[in-house]
């Protein structure tokens, strides 16, 4: 309808009208369907980012105290260094993408960060994640919270975001012990052992090996791994267990500590949240079967969650990671590789680098195959691969901070105008 045949509504005649009924039907009923579909999409979003109350939630509606969630005298000094009357303290039991679950000595409710929160923090490592404390405020019937800042991190657990993006990506923190499983299948590596542990390390968590599903090798050959892994990491516990024997879950109940906080690690289908059922007592996660043809496991755990077991003890469960990328630095790899890190005082050079050294002890050692070789080429890709991080992190840290300069003087120039 071009503009000379164009009539407002109100100079139609009744025949017009009748003609252009029929369209008018069709474009209200396009509409409509339209709309119902926008809006369903929409409520789902919002479903799926209200976090879902599970069993375990309902059941850690007890009364608990501080101490019981992890409070000890370290964040109590925080507190009296930065006081802040005006607020609660309490804990994130749980972070999905912008809003959260906190735990006070009373109950588990949702949470949300200020505005101000948000624009003060640089990265999403200095948001709330996993087993932060937090000063908090809560609405006239105490049932949401509103997190206002944070407590400095004891300790953390991170790693390097997937992708090519340059990022931190944070696991969990103020953690005390990090339950590094892996399955006594196929898909043992220990070069994936390696990187956890330098990932513990690097956040000064005590690294822990478990060892699942020990019934598929038997007691003889899992006392074996176990031995290796006591010989490459010096001072790490190592337990084998099974999820379907139930052989060492005695063995792995007696590491935890009342008020002491553990974090489970590793990749999907080696049994993590199987175990978390058994020490809470019951199924309160769903859990997934691997697949028969390549023994991989299903991404089944799609958030990171704390939890109190009966103990006392505080058990954070995480996601199966497919990709472990390290922003460690170098303290963090020595520490990981003792054995290489005690070698290399007796290289030649000081700033050996490994590789191609005339009088390198550890290449000696390489040679004369009193050093497992893939062992070395771990170290020597995991230096490399961290040195390489940390410099493209402190790169586009400097831009930003260059584009976040330029921002604020234009601004500044246009207030002045």
């Amino acid at each position: 309808m071009n503009r000379e045949q164009y009539k407002p509504w109100e100079k139609m005649t009744s025949l017009e009208y009748q003609e252009q009924r029929p369209h008018l039907f069709f474009t209200i009923l396009c509409f409509s369907l339209v709309s119902i579909v926008i809006f369903k999409r929409l409520g789902r979003r919002q479903q799926r980012c209200v976090p879902k109350r599970h069993k375990s939630q309902r059941e850690a509606e007890k009364q608990m105290e501080f101490a019981d969630l992890g409070f000890d005298s370290w964040f109590q000094s925080k507190r009296e260094e930065s006081p802040r009357p005006e607020c609660e303290i309490a804990r994130i039991t749980r972070v999905d993408r912008d809003r959260y679950l906190i735990r006070n000595t009373e109950r588990e409710l949702s949470a949300e960060i200020t505005g101000n929160l948000f624009y003060r923090s640089d990265s999403s490592r200095d948001l709330p994640c996993v087993g932060d404390w937090a000063y908090v405020q809560y609405n006239s019937d105490r049932t949401h919270a509103i997190i206002h800042d944070l407590f400095p991190r004891k300790t953390f657990l991170r790693r390097k975001s997937s992708g090519l993006k340059v990022e931190h990506q944070m696991i969990a923190a103020n953690v005390d012990a990090a339950f590094i499983v892996q399955s006594c299948d196929p898909n043992f590596n220990p070069r994936r052992l390696e990187r956890y542990i330098v990932l513990a390390n690097e956040g000064h968590v005590e690294p822990v090996v478990l060892l699942s599903k020990s019934d598929l090798i038997g007691s003889e050959e899992a006392d074996r791994l176990i031995a290796e892994i006591n010989e490459a990491h010096r001072g790490i516990r190592a337990v084998a267990f099974s999820n379907t024997t139930r052989n060492g879950w005695d063995m792995v109940g007696r590491i935890f500590e009342k008020g002491k906080t553990y974090c489970l690690l590793g990749s999907s289908g080696v049994g993590k949240t199987t175990l978390l059922n058994h020490l809470l007592g019951h199924e309160a996660f769903e859990t997934s079967p691997v697949r028969e043809a390549d023994s991989k496991g299903r991404h089944t755990t799609s958030f990171r969650y704390l939890s109190a077991l009966d103990n006392g003890a505080l058990l954070i469960d995480t996601p199966g990671m497919r990709e472990l990328g390290l922003f460690a630095d170098s303290d963090s790899v020595d520490d990981s590789f003792s054995d290489i890190y005690e070698l290399a005082r007796d290289c030649k050079f000081n700033d050996c680098s490994h590789t191609v050294e005339v009088g390198c002890a550890i290449l000696q050692a390489v040679q004369d195959r009193t050093l497992d070789e893939g062992r070395y080429q771990s170290y020597i890709k995991l230096t490399k691969e961290t040195a390489f991080h940390q410099m493209s992190y402190v790169e586009k840290r400097r831009k930003d901070k260059q584009f976040g300069r330029m921002v604020k003087s234009i601004l500044k120039e246009k207030r002045k105008r």
